[in-house]
């Protein structure tokens, strides 16, 4: 009944509780490439058919000698400690494959240490969460690290593989995929100029199939990073040191001075990657446009429904995690030429879900839009739709601003006069050009001390199935 290939699926994942809707609110747009390719590594992870996910974390409860794993025969686990408690994860322990891993690891000198009555720690919930809500559903072996040496991780991992094996299912494993947790000054462990090298070097080593390279790393250089995730790495190259490699980064990104990566180490169901497979592999950022174009579709619709009939459409019974999510956002109308026909937008979430303000700005900008007359029906088929989803402003300097890169809101001293310029708008090409529109937009007059703040867009168009595809509005 063995199979050496039994793990047929092996990939890194993220953790921070902030992707989680129910956590993050409105900031999951800024991490919102990490969910899109945690999407994609989950559909992946389904159609290599493993039954059961191996997943070990940097938080569970550590042992310096031992390995651990939680052995409730359902697992569970909540986000109470990140201020959403009824947002909970179940699944059911794979007790077979566990006993199968702990006593390989005996054979090899290693021990497992079994933990009752723990709840999961947000380095397995998190991935978990994500897993269940792309759609897979099997049991789960919850593992986590420990002091011993970097070698013992790689050989633990060898032990989890030759365990596969003897039960004779197929088999995922991820691994942590937080990575340094210094490369900004507000960033979780403090700042250091020299962390992003681990996370590129990280990076580059996986994008050239040659984990061996992180397995080898300088260990300063890991130390000076204030990594979390490289000894679960090191666990994830053993349990697939004999199987072929097809590493891929799908995404990886820093917004928060923690390195966050999504990547995929083997997939017995995936051809390996070359020149001329390239165009039918969907990427992270594929996968994203696709998820987003339920955006623009909504907003067609909400404008459609309400010139049509005068009333306003329900937010959607099951929405994305983006639509759950709260978070301000502009809606743009065009026509098929491009000419603007309308633009509405908040600059900060005034409702409890992007689905509701995105419904509520689209049917402002068809109606209320003071530059244009309300959208008529007989002009839907000509109009196109795109909707720009707002990051949390974050105070800032003028010397800070990029225009290719931030929107800007500009307030004089009081507050009461306030505007917004999006991002990477024609003929907007430096910050003081930038400022200057977003003040006049408010009638603030020139001169007058200004407070700054900057956000960040994620812009979502109709796809290219539609005529004449829509970017992102001229909100000037």
């Amino acid at each position: 009944m063995g199979n050496a290939a039994s793990i047929v699926f092996s990939g890194i994942v993220p953790h921070p509780p902030i992707m989680v809707p129910e956590v993050g609110h409105e900031s999951i747009v800024d991490v919102q490439s990490s969910i899109a390719a945690m999407g994609e590594l989950t559909r992946r992870l389904i159609a290599s058919g493993a039954e059961t996910v191996v997943l070990i974390s940097p938080h569970a409860p550590l042992d310096p000698t031992a390995f651990v794993a939680y052995d409730e025969p359902h697992l569970y686990g909540d986000f109470a400690n990140f201020r959403a408690p009824e947002t909970t994860i179940k699944a059911a322990l794979d007790k077979e494959l566990l006993s199968a891993i702990a006593q390989a690891a005996e054979e090899q000198q290693c021990e497992v240490l079994r933990l009752g009555s723990y709840e999961l720690d947000h380095g397995t919930s998190v991935p978990l969460y994500f897993l269940q809500h792309n759609g897979w559903n099997g049991r789960v072996v919850a593992l986590g690290y420990s002091f011993l040496t970097n070698q013992d991780h790689l050989r633990f991992g060898a032990c989890i593989r030759s365990a596969a094996a003897k039960v004779g299912r197929p088999v995922a494993f991820l691994a942590s995929g937080d990575l340094s947790h210094r490369l900004k000054p507000d960033a979780p462990a403090g700042y250091n100029p020299g962390a992003h090298l681990f996370d590129e070097e990280v990076v580059a080593a996986l994008s050239a199939n040659a984990p061996e390279r992180i397995v080898n790393i300088d260990q300063n250089l890991r130390r000076m990073a204030g990594e979390c995730g490289y000894r679960s790495l090191l666990v994830a190259f053993g349990a697939t040191q004999e199987l072929p490699l097809s590493c891929e980064i799908l995404n990886y990104e820093a917004p928060f001075g923690v390195g966050y990566l999504v990547a995929q180490i083997t997939n017995q169901a995936r051809a390996p990657r070359s020149a001329s497979n390239d165009q039918q592999s969907e990427t992270a950022e594929d996968a994203s446009k696709s998820e987003g174009a339920e955006l623009p579709a909504l907003a067609r619709k909400a404008v459609e429904t309400f010139a049509q009939t005068g009333s306003q459409i329900k937010s959607p019974a099951n929405p994305s995690a983006l639509l759950a999510a709260r978070a301000a956002c502009f809606v743009s109308i065009k026509t098929r030429d491009g000419d603007l026909r309308g633009c509405i937008g908040t600059i900060e979430p005034t409702r409890d879900t992007l689905a509701e303000e995105l419904i509520a700005n689209a049917v402002s900008a068809a109606t209320r839009d003071p530059r244009f007359k309300p959208v008529k029906a007989d002009e839907l088929p000509q109009l196109r739709y795109s909707v720009d989803v707002l990051s949390a402003p974050e105070p800032t300097a003028f010397e800070e601003l990029d225009p290719n890169v931030y929107g800007v809101i500009v307030e004089d001293e009081s507050g009461e006069q306030r505007g917004l310029l999006l991002p990477k708008l024609e003929g907007v090409e430096t910050a003081s050009r930038q400022v200057e529109i977003a003040a006049r937009k408010a009638g603030i007059p020139r001169g007058t001390p200004l407070k700054l703040s900057r956000f960040r867009v994620q812009r979502f168009g109709e796809r290219a199935s539609t005529p004449s595809p829509i970017p992102g509005g001229d909100h000037r």
